[in-house]
């Protein structure tokens, strides 16, 4: 019986659908199925999208109809968006007291590794993707394991099992797309120090595995930015940067391609080569060509 690869997908800014990881998911297996040639490919792929928005989503609501009520405002709609993906980023903060948001978000994570355990293994190797402030809520998650940082909340902790994946401990793979990341490091001195992939202790349990992490921004994209640049512990951690031009004829010139990465095939590829690479490694198949 072969080891599946688990595969966590985090959203951006704002309260898309539940759906959101669909046409990401599709393209991958499509592309996995294509390039391992082994029978039902894509079940040795096991995806798990977190709806992280789902948290801030009713109280972003309840305000804006506050707000909304007490005052006519320009703009209904524009303030609407701004309200969505502004209102997150803010709402996503670490706080000394209990019951914070950002201790919220993080026990969904960890919630949804739980599940990832259940269907791929204790052991699985694991990869995340992530999307514009979804790439700061992953890194901050695994960089709070990491470090055991005091940022970790009981609600938290209280979902964080014993097994080496939800430790942390075999994290392989970090995709970053349209990463705002470049902004946060600002919270710290010298712009801070990143997590650290594959996970130090990736090798106690698949010795010699590659991990690796890529850095897709498209120059058209405001919120998304190259972080190898930040300072030498993010130029040590960060694997490459990746130039893409997300989108078609309408959004790839423009901002509007931050929300195409999911679709682009300059992201998929490299993603899906890691997929197969690791695939193969932890699988002992490593002689098997590629279709």
């Amino acid at each position: 019986m072969s080891q599946k690869i688990a595969i966590l997908i985090l959203h951006g800014a704002g309260t898309p659908e539940t759906n959101f990881a669909d046409k990401l998911v599709k393209r991958i297996k499509e592309t996995f199925a294509r390039k391992l040639p082994k029978q039902n490919a894509e079940a040795e792929l096991i995806f798990q999208p977190v709806y992280w928005s789902q948290i801030f989503a009713p109280e972003q609501e309840k305000l804006w109809e506050l707000l909304r009520k007490y005052r006519d405002l320009d703009y209904a709609r524009l303030r609407k968006f701004v309200i969505e993906f502004l209102a997150d980023a803010v709402a996503y903060q670490p706080t000394k007291q209990g019951g914070q948001n950002y201790d919220k978000v993080h026990a969904l994570v960890a919630k949804s590794i739980q599940q990832l355990r259940e269907r791929a293994g204790k052991k699985a190797p694991l990869c995340v993707i992530s999307h514009s402030l979804g790439t700061v809520i992953a890194s901050n998650y695994f960089y709070d394991l990491q470090y055991k940082n005091r940022y970790i909340g009981q609600e938290t902790k209280e979902c964080i099992g014993i097994e080496p994946i939800e430790q942390c401990q075999t994290l392989t793979l970090f995709y970053t797309l349209g990463s705002p990341m470049a902004l946060w490091s600002l919270r710290y001195i010298e712009f801070g120090s990143p997590l650290v992939v594959p996970s130090p202790t990736l090798k106690n349990y698949y010795p010699n595995l590659q991990g690796e992490w890529l850095n897709f921004y498209d120059k058209d994209d405001v919120l998304a930015f190259p972080l190898k640049a930040i300072n030498e512990a993010y130029n040590q951690a960060v694997t490459k940067d990746v130039a893409v031009n997300a989108g078609g004829l309408i959004t790839s010139w423009n901002p509007l391609s931050h929300l195409k990465y999911d679709t682009d095939q300059e992201v998929i590829q490299p993603i899906v080569d890691g997929l197969i690479r690791t695939w193969k490694h932890v699988n002992k198949q490593v002689n098997i060509p590629f279709s």
